[in-house]
């Protein structure tokens, strides 16, 4: 299977994924727990159906350290027993922020004020940043229909 658009080819593509990719920087050296910015990245990257982003999440995580029991119950955390309260609020956040046309007030009180309990202004910050983020990365790659499987972590840098 090949992408319908070669992103690395194109230049308006090259340019726009150069900029969103600074933006990540930015979010990824900032106080949210690295594991819960990876947690955050697969369940967008689940909901959206986007497999390059859900294989290069799951690989980097576990590169990283992450555990196969808590990678492969991202999907279903709210039966898992293997994350923190604060990782739970992070995923509910994810979850209502990404299917945000689902609901008409969109995230709601209850959800944001529990994910405040958890993370400072920083994190807060950081973690509505991550999710528009994944959020934009899944988009692009569903739209091209990018491959998945063959990433290597590390691969981007």
């Amino acid at each position: 299977m090949d992408a319908r658009l070669n992103l690395f080819d194109n230049p308006v593509a090259t340019r726009f994924l150069k900029q969103i990719i600074s933006a990540g920087r930015v979010v990824a050296d900032s106080s949210l727990p690295a594991a819960t910015q990876e947690l955050v990245k697969i369940r967008a990257s689940q909901i959206n159906g986007c497999g390059f982003c859900t294989d290069m999440h799951t690989k980097e995580a576990a590169h990283a350290g992450e555990t196969s029991v808590r990678l492969n119950l991202v999907a279903t955390w709210r039966e898992a027993t293997v994350f923190t309260e604060a990782e739970r609020a992070a995923l509910e956040l994810t979850e209502q922020a990404t299917r945000i046309a689902d609901a008409a007030g969109g995230v709601s009180d209850e959800v944001w004020a529990n994910a405040a309990k958890h993370y400072d202004e920083e994190q807060l910050g950081a973690l509505v940043s991550l999710i528009a983020l994944i959020n934009a990365f899944n988009r692009v790659n569903v739209i091209v229909r990018q491959p998945a499987g063959d990433y290597q972590p590390g691969q981007f840098g």
